[in-house]
């Protein structure tokens, strides 16, 4: 495999902060690449370099001759006033814009240039073109290609950046955050798309899932250095956690010898008169690299929370409607003290609707929402801080609370930002300057100051990074009241929730006792059965329609296989029915992570046995 990419001694530093430095790295065809780090280390700095749209204080990026490359930044840039078909065709090259002009010309009824583009399209042979960029909108449920997009959601404006990037088939892809603002789905089909294809890809993303899934390589940045590792997320916090301690025993070894070299440096100077020069050097060498440290700088978060009595809330025949759009239809639900709640579904199903409701922020048609008296809410809004952006962070926090208590010590806001990372000097700075991270930080500041003991979550995963979404994760499965969470992150899900709300649409709810993973593998295994009882129609059909024809009779071990092959899948059958009825009983489930594992097991060989009865089955 070529080299597509060389970057070499990159340096890049933001006022007096340097962000890394001497970074050296190739990137080989089929390569694909994810970069984690904190917020603020430099990671989409990096892809704008490599990109194109910001410039190294020193190093430089070269690529081979003839790449074509493609960038996919967090907030995506859409042509204004153009229509879906037209944005996904902008920039894609002769073909898109031979596709392009064809479109102008059908909505402008003008013969002589639909004509012309008509040729065009032929010379190209770009019909097909435009035929599998309509498909992948589809695909991403953008079947209305004459929308225009600047009436469109972010999540739909992603799906739309994303097939303009991946229909230009590009040598290289860069993408910046890929995952934000999608819903799980859309998300699942990314992963699977990037997977099958032979694309180069280097991308930021703090979807643990998506990086496991996809990537073959991870750089990490991490005190203005870059690491590297040949393997997937995995593979990469195992090697990392082997890197850090052996950098923590390479330091006490350089500070058990220092503490020898300065009793000797400490003598008088005519005691080591004489001495070899190399080991004064020695010494100040030794010294210097004492000093250096693996910092694990992370946001410090208690697990404390007010009281929380037994009653929480009840929903009793809540209705919702926008115009023609149900959100919910007649729906009730009890929820318990404690109770860990994760909610999923497509973009625009209702699902922030639904917490809105909850809380009173709209109102429902019909039905009563009875909340309990000693629940607290504490809520963290994907809209974002509501704060005068030209405060100062420390101003901000000091208007809520001069004093704030966690488990019962009082701190100041000073103190109590800077478990959140904001050092003092970051105190000073007004809100309009803090990154993405920054906001989401001070924004679960203000949350978890006031105590809450309900906490509603609404995407929190979006801009924080790895390292902080692991101790959010921590946080919330000791939080000892109840939480409730909206989030397209996967494996957030997975290690928070006790169970879920799947909104499906048109006021559906369907409440699923497990987590997103075990969910999936449902899910999947549904949509298995249903292909094969499609098939099994078919063939039946197949069979009645067409002429009896001679076939190829079983052999007697075909036979015997067959037989045996009807016994075994009736046992499979059952015992993954018994699993069904135990996932969908609502109750307390033993050894949860055996069962699931034995579940995906049973739908691995019933599909090996089932095809196999299939074949079979054709010379019965």
């Amino acid at each position: 495999m070529g080299v597509l990419l060389l970057v070499d001694e990159l340096t890049k530093s933001v006022g007096d902060r340097m962000l890394f430095e001497n970074v050296t790295f190739g990137i080989n065809e089929g390569d694909k690449i994810g970069i984690v780090a904190k917020n603020g280390t430099g990671k989409t700095t990096l892809l704008n370099i490599i990109a194109g749209k910001d410039t190294p204080d020193s190093g430089s990026v070269t690529f081979r001759t003839d790449i074509k490359m493609c960038y996919l930044s967090q907030l995506p840039e859409l042509k204004p006033g153009a229509t879906i078909i037209e944005a996904c065709l902008d920039g894609g090259g002769k073909i898109a814009d031979a596709v392009s002009e064809y479109e102008s010309a059908l909505v402008a009824g003008d013969n002589d240039a639909i004509n012309a583009s008509v040729h065009k399209m032929d010379a190209l042979g770009a019909w097909d073109y435009e035929d599998r960029v309509r498909q992948m909108l589809t695909q991403l449920d953008l079947a209305d290609v004459s929308a225009a997009v600047d009436h469109l959601s972010g999540g739909q404006r992603k799906r739309v950046a994303i097939a303009r990037a991946v229909m230009q088939y590009p040598d290289v892809i860069i993408l910046d955050e890929p995952t934000n603002h999608l819903d799980v789905e859309v998300i699942e089909w990314l992963e699977n798309y990037l997977k099958r294809q032979r694309v180069t890809l280097l991308m930021v993303t703090h979807d643990r899932y998506f990086l496991d899934r996809v990537c073959n390589r991870i750089i990490e940045l991490d005190d203005r250095t870059a690491y590297f590792y040949d393997g997937n997320y995995d593979y990469y916090l195992r090697r990392r956690a082997e890197r850090i301690e052996a950098m923590n025993a390479e330091l006490a070894r350089v500070k058990n010898t220092l503490r020898k070299e300065q009793e000797w440096m400490s003598r008088q100077p005519q005691a080591r008169a004489g001495k070899a020069k190399f080991r004064i050097d020695q010494f100040y060498d030794l010294k210097e690299r004492s000093k250096q440290r693996h910092r694990e700088d992370n946001v410090k978060l208690e697990t404390s929370a007010g009281y929380i009595g037994s009653k929480i809330f009840e929903a009793e025949g809540i209705t919702k409607k926008f115009g023609d759009k149900v959100i919910l239809d007649d729906f009730s639900y009890t929820f318990a003290r404690y109770e860990k709640l994760g909610i999923v579904g497509a973009n625009g199903v209702g699902k922030s609707t639904f917490i809105k409701l909850l809380q009173g922020l709209i109102q429902a048609d019909s039905g009563d929402w009875n909340v309990g008296e000693t629940v607290r809410f504490g809520y963290y809004s994907q809209e974002g801080i509501s704060f005068d952006e030209n405060k100062k962070v420390i101003d901000a926090v000091t208007e809520i609370a001069e004093d704030i208590e966690q488990n019962g010590v009082h701190v100041a806001p000073m103190q109590f930002l800077q478990k959140f990372l904001f050092s003092v000097p970051d105190q000073q700075k007004y809100i309009h300057t803090l990154s993405g991270g920054e906001r989401c930080r001070l924004q679960l500041a203000t949350v978890l100051m006031r105590q809450p003991n309900f906490l509603i979550l609404d995407e929190p995963t979006n801009d924080l990074d790895i390292v902080t979404l692991g101790i959010l994760e921590e946080y919330l499965s000791q939080f000892k009241g109840c939480v409730i969470v909206i989030s397209h992150d996967r494996y957030f899900l997975d290690n928070v929730v006790d169970h879920l709300f799947v909104m499906e649409g048109n006021g559906v709810i369907k409440d699923f006792p497990g987590t997103y993973s075990e969910y999936a593998a449902w899910r999947e295994e549904c949509d298995r059965q249903k292909r094969l009882e499609d098939r099994q129609s078919d063939e039946k059909t197949s069979k009645s329609e067409r002429t009896v024809e001679r076939k190829e009779k079983l052999s007697f071990r075909e036979r015997k296989e067959f037989e045996l092959l009807e016994v075994e899948i009736e046992a499979l059958n059952s015992e993954k029915a018994e699993l069904d009825r135990i996932f969908n009983s609502g109750g307390t489930i033993n050894d949860v992570a055996e069962k699931s594992a034995r579940y995906t097991e049973i739908v691995n060989i019933l599909n090996e046995k089932e095809m196999r009865w299939l074949e079979l089955s054709e010379k019965a």
